[in-house]
């Protein structure tokens, strides 16, 4: 269901001016400083920086984060069983390198105060580079101009830089910079200012660690250089950060150097003089282990930045746009309409890079490395919403995330044997690939994990033909993934045989601990078809590596020929009576949320609603069956589509943010047109916009993929869930065209959509075969143009209430929707009070 409709622009377009490739901010306010911290944040899969100013002050917290580099801690269950989660996992604030304090007439320069005369905060994403210009007036009326720069490199993975330039424009002045390295997990020297709602009871956000988790390890100066480094207490995993300092001015100036166990600080004094600027140039090194020494790790410091110094900032700076710049050769979509939503399209693609693009085998977290919502664990999120898009973009950053899985497979078994099925079970969250969601019934009973990485592992290998990777990592994956589902599953015969799965919960969590879910039965279903295929596959083509995988797994031919029989024998649910998949076997059963007089405060119901009271009634978090629908669409029908897209719609909340980018696909595709925008300007702006009121948090990097996901398989039409690529285009009204690229089997192709066409130009590689509605084309050294007849179906709006509801069940029980009441306790007080 559509809360509320983004009618307009859902940005102060004076504060932040509509640019197709840049994000701009004209001033600032302190009202917002989370959520910009966020839009503005540098990264590059390894290593990531939130936006927060330069002089530390104002934000809303200072964060710096490397993937995978984390603490752990043992979870204390109120009651605990066997094998519930024992240890957590929490991403680590790694030590702020940002900071560049400026003091002129010994007066900070702090945002929240200063006298601003000019301001400007921009990210190109065709450079990668977060710049800042302002002109500052002091309070002895002398102005200032400061300029920054901060790039988190993608060709280093383990390399920052920054500069930070100051020119009085007035006078003269004493002025002063002080660099910094802070150790902000334990350490704050501005403590008591920070506004996040850590100790809610918000499962979204992160959790306060209640010990010191950097424990140092060594603090070292030199006249240019700095290093400092730790060793996290419980996780034993260590850290070095190094920095380099230059500066260029004509003015006289001294510099100070000194480190600390939590902070290293560099110190420029300068006499500045009017018209003479002040330049300051960090060059900053990350590197993180599981456990090797700090000195090692220092070493690899060191060398990171005596690169730097021979290189330059400008070779860097070079290379950076020369990465970017196929990047979205490869990435970019052109959207035909406002320049608002080009620029949020851009925004969001651009975060996919930040979050994957030097990933090298660690997950993507949910957040990226932007901040620390989830506690920066991985979920099914990279699966089903990221790998998709790197696969048709970047499939060699696909394959590092894959990997993943692969590296972590020993655990997923140990996990499998912990919950008594054969196999191996992925954990529904996690860092170091240990199970770490404590409320089992909306996190380990999400069986469907497994099915999400075969699914990712399929597609890669359909759209890729990598066959060195099928063959190897990518087979375990699936065959480990196949045995898990013909254990956990079981046959239940009546008039024929048919294959169960009790006890799981599907991607909605407002529904859990269910028997025959039909997202993860249809899941399941292909998982199970898909590794016996892929074993076939390569017993004919690849002997050698099939031995390999027989001898490693105790794989046989009997097990493979029963996981077909447990496919084809899966059960699917499905009602006569209302023409749909219900969610699972009892779902119909329940009563519906009547989300339409739901007030707008209780949302999102998760914090506002017992579990139990959720439980109890057919309301959805997310897209669910729809889900399927999409990454299955091949095993439904158009008719059967639309009456699941029509009967689940009006009971999701879309409480999570993955449920609107699937829902603009299928609304898209059944012919609620009207529908499919209004979901995907829901996702588009989820951060941008700030829709779901917690972007401070971090950017909802599925969500951005999925944004990727509904223009090119929404309204671009590409279905992918087989072995060629196949359009049925459902281009808005409102807009002009459609561009975009796509990589499949090392060609690439572009596909540029109008309301009377869709055409396709081969830009490097071999020919490649489409499928426009039904009739295949070869896209070769011509330009292929098809003519289309219309963009599909357009359906009027659905009616405001369930359609259902007053009608009655196979049973001949009537279908009701109510809202849960709240009871209000002084009325109950004074009830009994009278008595």
């Amino acid at each position: 269901m559509i809360r509320e409709r983004i009618e307009g622009d859902p940005l102060d377009d004076h504060r932040f001016p509509a640019d197709p490739w840049r994000l701009i901010e004209r001033y600032p306010r302190p009202d917002d400083l989370g959520k910009l911290e966020t839009l503005f944040s540098v990264g590059n899969g390894y290593m990531g920086f939130r936006g927060n100013p330069e002089e530390g002050r104002d934000s809303y917290f200072t964060g710096t984060f490397i993937n995978g580099f984390h603490e752990t801690w043992d979870i204390r269950h109120a009651e605990s069983a066997y094998g519930f989660a024992k240890t957590g996992q929490t991403m680590i604030n790694a030590p702020s390198s940002t900071m560049l304090k400026l003091y002129v007439d010994d007066e900070p320069l702090l945002l929240s105060v200063a006298d601003l005369q000019a301001y400007e905060r921009s990210i190109d994403f065709r450079e990668g580079i977060l710049r800042r210009d302002l002109v500052w007036r002091t309070p002895a009326g002398k102005r200032v101009r400061v300029r920054s720069t901060r790039m988190v490199s993608f060709t280093e993975r383990h390399l920052a830089l920054m500069t930070f330039e100051v020119t009085l424009l007035d006078g003269n002045a004493p002025v002063a910079i002080s660099s910094q390295i802070v150790n902000k997990e334990d350490y704050d020297e501005f403590a008591g200012q920070r506004t996040d709602k850590r100790g809610t009871a918000d499962p979204r956000k992160n959790r306060s660690l209640d010990h010191r988790v950097l424990v140092p390890q060594m603090d070292w100066h030199s006249p240019r250089r700095m290093i400092l480094g730790y060793r996290s207490a419980n996780s034993g995993m260590t850290l070095a950060v190094g920095a380099d300092h230059a500066i260029t001015t004509d003015n006289v100036y001294e510099q100070l150097d000194d480190t600390t166990p939590d902070m290293g600080r560099k110190i420029y004094r300068i006499s500045a003089q009017q018209g003479k600027p002040i330049l300051i140039t960090k060059a900053v090194a990350y590197h993180t282990s599981r456990g090797v020494p700090v000195r090692e790790l220092s070493d690899r410091v060191r060398r990171t930045l005596d690169r730097v110094r021979e290189a330059g900032f400008a070779h860097y700076h070079a290379e950076q746009q020369d990465y970017l710049a196929d990047f979205w050769r490869r990435s970019d979509v052109e959207v035909g309409a406002e320049p608002r939503v080009q620029q949020a399209v851009r925004w969001c693609i651009f975060q996919l890079a930040q979050a994957a693009a030097r990933a090298d085998g660690s997950g993507v977290p949910a957040k990226g490395l932007t901040g620390d919502g989830y506690e920066g664990h991985y979920f099914w999120d990279t699966e089903v919403y990221m790998v998709p898009f790197l696969t048709l973009t970047s499939p060699e950053q696909a394959r590092n995330a894959l990997r993943f899985r692969s590296t972590h497979l020993a655990q997923a078994r140990d996990r499998a044997r912990e919950v008594s099925v054969k196999g191996a079970l992925f954990p529904w969250r996690t860092i170091n690939g240990e199970e770490a969601s404590a409320y089992y019934a909306a996190g380990t009973a999400q069986y469907h994990i497994d099915a999400d990485v075969a699914y990712a592992v399929g597609h890669y290998g359909a759209m890729t033909g990598d066959d060195e990777f099928m063959f190897g990592e990518g087979a375990w994956l699936l065959v480990e993934s196949a045995r898990m589902w013909a254990d956990l599953g079981f046959w239940r015969v009546n008039a024929e045989a048919v294959f169960e799965i009790h006890g799981v919960t599907g991607p909605d969590e407002y529904t859990t601990v269910v028997n025959n879910n039909t997202y993860t039965n249809v899941m399941a279903r292909w998982n199970l078809r898909l590794a016996a295929r892929m074993v076939r596959l390569m017993r004919d083509r690849d002997p050698e590596a099939y031995n390999r995988l027989v001898h490693a797994v105790g794989l046989t031919d009997t097990e493979v020929s029963e996981w077909e029989r447990c496919a084809c024998g899966m059960r699917i649910p499905f009602d006569d009576r209302l023409g749909i998949h219900p969610q699972d076997d009892a779902f119909l059963l329940k009563e519906l949320w009547d989300l339409e007089n739901t007030p707008p405060e209780s949302y999102p119901l998760l914090l506002h609603y017992h579990p139990l009271v959720i439980y109890r009634f057919q309301v959805l978090k997310q897209a669910d069956v729809v889900l399927a629908l999409f990454l299955r669409s091949g095993e439904f029908t158009s008719e059967q589509k639309r009456a699941d897209f029509e009967y689940y719609d009006p009971i999701t909340t879309g409480d999570s943010s993955l449920s609107a980018v699937m829902q603009a696909i299928i609304a898209a595709e059944v012919g609620h047109q009207q529908m499919a925008l209004d979901y995907f300007y829901n996702g588009l702006y989820v951060d941008i916009g700030d829709t779901h009121q917690n972007t401070a948090d971090g950017v909802h990097v599925a969500s951005a993929a999925g944004t990727w996901r509904a223009l090119v398989s929404g309204f671009g039409g590409l279905r992918d869930d087989g072995d060629v690529l196949s359009f049925d285009p459902r281009l808005p009204i409102r807009w002009h065209h459609l561009r975009f690229p796509l990589t499949y089997r090392g060609s690439r192709i572009r596909v540029f959509l109008t309301h009377r066409h869709i055409r396709f130009r081969l830009e490097s590689g071999e020919p490649v075969i489409v499928r426009v509605r039904g009739t295949e084309y070869t896209i070769g050294d011509e330009t292929v143009e098809v003519e289309l007849e219309n963009q599909g179906v357009y359906l009027p709006p659905l009616a405001s209430s369930h359609p259902v509801v007053g009608g009655r069940r196979a049973d001949g029980t009537l279908i009701t929707a109510e809202v849960p009441e709240v009871p209000d306790q002084d009325a109950r007080t004074e009830q009994i009070t009278a008595v």
